[in-house]
């Protein structure tokens, strides 16, 4: 397991003072990078190997959001290897221990010369050691995509939305996703699943469909194909054992 603490800092919060859904998903991504760092096979080992990790699924609950300048500690850990899948735990805990939020996910080893998934290394699987699965329910990684779907106006990938893997962060699609949300919804669940990498310069065509407490969001090719789907739910139906 890894942790660090950290102050929930004015660039994270939203109008009302409390930190963004984006924010608490780059926590958490973050975490899992320097958790990565730590055991010496984060981004430069994998560079060296010709591989990368992507992320095949999000599902983040959060139960409260933390306010601007209020303390916070978020932990990871790894709790399965299957095949080509890695499975990781998120929470984000107050200073007193209050859980506020916390996430499954699903992640893709990817052999970056053959351009297909591959099995860690046993020096990969050596570092990581496992913890207990954190007892949410978890939802399926795949999405169904309700049948009508209203496009909306289309944009390019920019620069920034492009992380070391040259392709779009998967932070980066939830924030573009979160566009099509009604005034004044706060998300309490979100799950998102991504289907393949939008790249610099490629075009993205939002489909959304909204509905009582939960908002579905696709983005996608020229062709309609999604890179990312993304669905909101703006009622806190706890899936963990307090």
């Amino acid at each position: 397991m890894y942790s660090f603490e950290s102050r929930v800092r004015y660039s994270e919060v939203d109008s009302q003072g409390k930190i963004t859904l984006a924010a608490i998903l780059d926590y958490f991504q973050d975490c899992s990078i320097f958790h990565s760092e730590e055991l010496n096979v984060g981004i430069s080992y994998l560079e060296t190997q010709k591989m990368a990790w992507v992320l095949s699924s999000w599902q983040i609950e959060v139960r409260r959001y933390p306010e601007i300048g209020e303390r916070v500690l978020v932990r990871t850990w790894p709790y399965e290897f299957k095949g080509f899948l890695g499975y990781r735990n998120f929470t984000m805990e107050s200073q007193e221990g209050e859980l506020m939020a916390y996430a499954n996910s699903v992640w893709v080893l990817l052999d970056l010369k053959r351009g297909r998934p591959a099995k860690p290394l046993p020096e990969m699987l050596e570092a990581y050691h496992l913890s207990p699965q954190l007892s949410m329910e978890c939802d399926s990684r795949k999405i169904t995509l309700p049948q009508e779907m209203e496009e909306k106006e289309r944009f390019p990938v920019h620069k920034y939305h492009i992380d070391t893997n040259q392709h779009v962060n998967n932070g980066k699609y939830v924030s573009m996703a979160q566009e099509y949300l009604p005034k004044g919804f706060q998300t309490a669940k979100l799950r998102a699943e991504y289907r393949k990498a939008a790249v610099y310069g490629d075009l993205i065509v939002p489909y959304a469909f909204a509905e009582a407490g939960r908002v579905t969001v696709s983005l996608a090719d020229e062709a309609g194909k999604p890179y990312a789907v993304v669905v909101f739910e703006s009622k806190f139906n706890p899936s963990i054992e307090k």
